[in-house]
Order: structure tokens, then sequence, then C-alpha cells
């Protein structure tokens, strides 16, 4: 029996693959610290689950529109008016299962076999991959530490061709914690107003989780909103991974287009779910901002640790929660029984010998880098950077 051949253009997601090492080596007792999985540890904010408790008591517990119920739809209209200043219609929205849905569902929606989806590196393991899913090509920008992870103008358009369909980015980006101002993305947007048939993705889902000010959305450039998609969702703003629910602002075409194959794909996300959801959007949102102010001591101490081992360099993160060092520094070292060559082996030589899960740069499109989430508890964050000091300093 064979399966499709579709299975072979894409890869596992890592971060998937480094938790469930993870788990297995915790089943056979031992501790293992995860700081490889980009989940908040906190728990969903209680006006957000007493609004779930309430939408079963009223037995909302049927089928849902595809794109999510009206009410939801208008809050998260609101939302983006309260939040960042941009006017959308219910029509322009589509509620999905998880923000990696909305992201699936715009790329089937956009790209065809051959189309070109321009990406800075670092990026989100998964946008790659469903490019490719899509038949399309990936045209990575590759970026430095020294530019911040963020990419110019200049090779904005170098990398644009005839067969460039898409540019997708995140900011704050996950892995790299990069965030673009409001003059670093009207210098973008000045290149892409010189082609008008390439569409913009940008991934929000961090917005909330921001060290440096506020959010800046390259949706407020007017002129280049109807071909602009955002991508959000309630996971890491509002801890509530676990719910799955996640939502494009997009033209009517394109909001449409994404409708059509979520209908043949799932339907519409949880009925719970989504009156939950219009609470976390409209409702009180000071425990999304407590959740950041602890984020904040995290990353300083974090940076701390990172600077006591040697050969590590590390870019301070402006947002999201993990750091992004580059250790190949340690590339060719040994502690007798294993010879770190790559990323990977970085990796699993931490889970193996500190116990401490991480996931290699290369699914990133960083070779020279491991992600590390500070989404644990401070006393689980010291505790691994110690194991992690004290398993680097055997390499020679």
């Amino acid at each position: 029996m064979q399966l499709s051949s579709r299975l072979q253009k894409f890869n596992e997601p890592e971060t998937l693959k480094m938790a469930k090492l993870g788990r297995e080596l915790r089943a056979k007792g031992i501790d293992v610290i995860d700081l490889s999985l980009g989940e908040p540890d906190f728990d969903t904010p209680a006006h957000v689950k007493e609004a779930a408790i309430k939408a079963i008591h009223d037995n909302w517990s049927h089928y849902t529109p595809v794109a999510g119920f009206l009410d939801l739809r208008e809050a998260v209209c609101v939302k983006l008016k309260r939040d960042n200043n941009l006017d959308y219609a219910p029509e322009n929205i589509v509620v999905s299962t998880g923000a990696k849905q909305s992201l699936a569902n715009t790329i089937l929606a956009l790209v065809d076999e051959g189309d070109e989806v321009i990406i800075p590196t670092p990026y989100w393991v998964t946008y790659s991959e469903l490019v490719k899913i899509a038949d399309g090509k990936v045209v990575e920008i590759r970026t430095t530490s020294e530019a911040q992870f963020k990419i110019t103008p200049a090779q904005l358009e170098a990398a644009i061709t005839p067969k460039t369909k898409a540019f997708l980015f995140s900011s704050p980006c996950n892995p790299s914690g990069a965030v673009y101002t409001k003059a670093e993305l009207e210098g973008l947007a000045g290149v892409f107003r010189k082609y008008p048939d390439i569409f913009i993705i940008s991934d929000e889902i961090y917005e909330y989780i921001n060290f440096v000010g506020k959010h800046e959305s390259i949706a407020q450039f007017t002129d280049l909103k109807e071909r602009i998609i955002i991508v959000n969702g309630l996971s890491k703003g509002f801890a509530m991974t676990g719910w799955r629910l996640g939502y494009i602002a997009a033209s009517v075409p394109v909001a449409k287009g994404c409708e059509k194959l979520q209908g043949q794909f799932t339907s519409g996300t949880s009925s719970i779910t989504q009156k939950a959801a219009v609470q976390a959007l409209t409702g009180d949102l000071k425990p999304s901002h407590e959740m950041v102010e602890e984020f904040t001591r995290r990353r300083k101490r974090v940076l701390e640790l990172v600077k006591e081992i040697p050969g590590v360099k590390c870019f301070e993160p402006q947002g999201a929660f993990y750091i992004f060092p580059d250790v190949s520094s340690y590339y060719g070292k040994s502690d007798g029984q294993t010879t770190i060559n790559n990323a990977s082996d970085f990796c699993m030589y931490l889970l193996n010998t500190a116990h401490v899960s991480s996931v290699m740069g290369d699914a990133f499109g960083e070779p020279k880098c491991v992600r590390f989430s500070f989404a644990n508890s401070l006393p689980n964050i010291e505790k691994a950077w110690a194991r992690i000091k004290e398993a680097l300093a055997k390499l020679k």
C-alpha cells in the first residue's frame, strides 16, 4: 500500500517533534524541562472560562456557520478598531480552528503550483511547509541578528520576480522576537506599491506580547489593505492554546475563498470556544497585560543567564516569548561521546544530557540558531539554564 506523494513534500513540525521526544523521556521518569513549545504557561482568564460555561448551559452546542458566529466576527472587528485603528466588517472576517488553519486556508486560497512566496528568515516552522503543500515555491530572504532579524526594502525588492504571489511574515516574530516599527513597515509598503499583484500575509498572533511599544500592523497603509491578510488568534495573548481559535481579516474575495476551503475541511470551529472568544476580545484585557508583565521579567532573567554562557550570541527579543541565540561556536565540539555537528545535534545533546528541550534553528530557516521558549515558570527557567550551562561546559 502506498500513501500519497503529498506527504513527502513537507516535514513534521520540529516544535511538535521535540515536545514529543520530551514527553517520551518524561514518561520514563526523567525530569525534562520544556523550553520547546510556544505555549503560555498561564490559565485562561476567569471571565473567558465563565463565558464558555454559560454557553454550555445556554445550549450553544450545534453546528456553527463556517466563517463563525456573527457576534464573534463583530467582536473581531471591534478589537481591530480598538487596538489597531483598522476598519473591517464581519464579511471580512473568517474564524478558524486556530491561527494555523487560518494560515493554511489563506495559502491554499492564494497559491498555485509554481507561485513564489517570499518569507524572511527566521520564520515559524509551518510557513514553508504550507507553501510546499500548496505546490508553491518558498523564496527566503536571509536576515541577521545584527540587522535585528528584519529585512530591508532593498532585500524585499531583490527577491521579487514575475512569479511572486505573496509575502509572508510575522511581527512580533516567532522565533526571533523581532518587531517591525511603523517606519520599517512603511519602507516595505513602498516596495509593495510598485507590485500591485502581490498579496501580503501578516501573522500578528503575538501582537500583545510586545516589549518595545505599540504594535504596528502593515494593514494601516490603507492603499494596500485590499491585498493584506491579517492572521491572528487567541492562543498567545489570551492563554487559550487548547481552545483552538484563529481568524483572518481580509478583502471579501479572499475571505470567501478561505470560507469555501474551510467548508470542506472542518466547517465552523467549536461553538463554545466562539462564545468564549467574544468575551476574550471585548472584555477585560488586564489578565493579558499581567501575563506580558511576567514575560517581561522572564525575558530580563533569561538574557542575564544566557550572557553567562561562553560562545552564545543572543539577540534581545522585542516581542513574543523566545530567545533565538546563535550557538554555532559549539559546532565541532564534543564531550568525548557526542559530537555537535549542527543545531539538531545541539538540541538532542541538551535533551539527553541536560534534559532540556529546545528547537533547532534549521526548522526556522536559520541553521546556526536554536529557539528556547521562556513560556515556563521562572524557577524552571533558572533550573533549565543552569543545566544547559553545565552541559555545554563539557564540550571541548
